[in-house]
């Protein structure tokens, strides 16, 4: 049985983390869509978790890779829960629900700052509730669920490879 190495594992982590910030950006693009503020903190997060693969890739077999790699678990674990929200948001009769304002104030605030200086990847101007294209049957917000959990799966992998013997 073929046993991949941590560095592997996290270096495929963060290529698919890059593929998956380049595909939104170009479904945006392509399929002219409006992206709402969760939409926008999901991409960020799978950009800031790429990073976090790569340093740990970078750091490979050492213990400073430990952090990067749990650091990159916690956020994983958070875009589950943003994800898993904004189907919940979308599954909600219409205009009973909306992203903006209560207790996830806070990515409305990041994602409107990121908006003003890089409007080109981060300005947000659709909304939440609104479902948005089919992909083979699933929604983009169920995508999202499937690449954090994906991430959350092999990272996880990666962890315990690097702690073997």
């Amino acid at each position: 049985m073929i046993r991949p190495s941590a560095r592997l594992l996290w270096s495929l982590l963060a290529l698919g983390c890059l593929m998956l910030a380049v595909g939104s950006l170009i479904l945006v693009t392509w399929m002219d869509l409006r992206p709402c503020p969760l939409c926008i903190f999901q991409r960020t997060l799978f950009m800031v978790l790429g990073l976090l693969a790569l340093a740990a890739a970078w750091l490979g077999p050492r213990a400073a890779a430990l952090f990067p790699g749990l650091l990159s678990l916690i956020g994983a674990a958070g875009g589950i829960g943003i994800a898993s929200y904004q189907i919940w948001l979308q599954l909600q009769p219409p205009e009973s629900a909306s992203c903006g304002g209560g207790p996830l104030a806070f990515i409305d605030v990041w994602v409107d700052w990121l908006g003003e200086r890089l409007p080109q990847l981060f300005l947000a101007t659709g909304f939440c509730e609104e479902p948005g294209p089919l992909i083979l049957g699933l929604t983009l917000p169920h995508w999202a669920l499937v690449g954090f959990s994906g991430y959350l799966l092999v990272a996880l992998w990666a962890i315990s490879v690097r702690r073997r013997p």
